[in-house]
């Protein structure tokens, strides 16, 4: 039996299917029934709740083998890094509970940091409370930037006519797929062949840098020309802010996590190898975002 946190999102929905094909027994936790439709309809157990009611998550985690835990975010949040250790405080609880033996954690890039790496650093947290369990074999996931987060960029290209953010324009990055982070998460349930505490990069295809990612998107959307600008701390977090999508607490930690990268203390702690490599390009990723942007102009 397997318990999957976040099963209605991008990773934890593709880890719910591909564990189902596998013919395995899975728990989906969700906070909208609906949403979870598309993997009951496969055989999943919907188990519709919040992950910050502790009571609710020792109960689903009964009986389970392994669990996949992330946190989600709480964009409006005023506190953020609070909200992240309720959630991994909660996470904790339950396995001890349920003396669950298996455990995979979607971390990140930067969580060995565990202060000073922003958002991260919730993860950070969640890497250190389940360091401390005996007898528990935890996989510690730690992915790169997602493409997806790129998404966010459309509004930008709408407004301004440039891609942008705080972070320097030349710094390469590692950049993955969500699909990418998914499969190998699926993949590492399936085996279960990690032993104590360990971690795993998930790094993408290559390392990219924001003039790349213009570079590229550009064309891919019609504007060869389009270019990345790299914006104050100040105006970034405006630019948040005003979005209406993210509190001025959260915008002040992504500030913080690209300052964590573009300082370099971020992205000290990993080594790119063939293992850690997967095959989504920024090619490739740049074709669904073209019909995700002209899907919005089409909308307009």
């Amino acid at each position: 039996m397997y318990v999957i946190t976040g099963a209605t999102g991008n990773i934890g929905k593709a880890i719910v299917l591909e564990l189902l094909a596998k013919g395995k027994k899975v728990k989906a936790i969700g906070r909208n029934l609906e949403k979870l439709k598309v993997l009951t309809d496969k055989g999943a157990e919907p188990l519709v709740g919040d992950v910050y009611d502790s009571a609710f998550l020792k109960q689903a985690f009964a009986g389970a083998e392994a669990a996949f835990c992330m946190i989600p975010p709480n964009m409006l949040s005023s506190d953020f890094r609070a909200d992240q250790n309720i959630v991994a405080d909660n996470y904790i609880n339950a396995v001890k509970s349920n003396n669950v033996k298996n455990v995979l954690l979607l971390s990140s890039v930067g969580a060995h940091l565990r202060v000073g790496a922003g958002v991260v650093d919730g993860l950070g947290y969640l890497e250190e409370i389940f360091s401390e369990l005996k007898n528990v074999n935890v996989l510690n996931l730690r992915p790169g930037y997602f493409f997806e987060n790129l998404y966010g960029q459309i509004g930008t290209i709408n407004q301004l006519g440039i891609i942008g953010s705080a972070i320097k324009a030349d710094l390469n990055i590692p950049m993955v797929a969500t699909k990418d982070i998914a499969a190998v998460a699926a993949k590492r349930l399936l085996d279960l062949n990690f032993a104590g505490n360990s971690i795993e990069y998930v790094l993408g295809s290559r390392d990219l840098s924001y003039n790349d990612i213009a570079s590229i998107i550009g064309k891919a959307i019609g504007k060869p020309d389009l270019k990345y600008v790299q914006f104050s701390y100040e105006d970034a977090k405006k630019g948040m802010v005003q979005s209406g999508f993210v509190s001025e607490n959260l915008a002040d930690l992504f500030n913080e996590l690209s300052e964590g990268f573009n300082n370099a203390r971020a992205l000290n702690a990993h080594k790119r190898t063939s293992q850690n490599t997967t095959a989504t390009s920024i090619e490739e990723f740049a074709q669904g975002f073209a019909y995700v942007y002209n899907k919005s102009h089409a909308m307009a």
